[in-house]
């Protein structure tokens, strides 16, 4: 089972991936620096550190379904 804790909910618009809050800073619609063409990649067993860039935290996705991206640690 997937620790929910672990997950963070995005939303992809016009070719972009956002997430409507930061996890660490709560910084409002931030751009992230993970575009959709590297999810198919990341759904197939790819880590990708991804950089907040609001605050430049760190987090290591693992694994990225249509709703939300599972990290390597909790973000909640």
């Amino acid at each position: 089972m997937i620790p929910f804790q672990n997950a963070w909910p995005y939303e992809r618009i016009m070719g972009d991936l956002y997430v409507s809050n930061c996890p660490f800073c709560n910084a409002d619609n931030v751009l992230l620096s993970l575009k959709p063409s590297e999810l198919p990649d990341i759904q197939d067993g790819k880590k990708r550190l991804m950089v907040f860039p609001c605050c430049h935290n760190k987090v290591t996705i693992i694994d990225a379904d249509q709703d939300y991206l599972l990290t390597d640690g909790p973000l909640r």
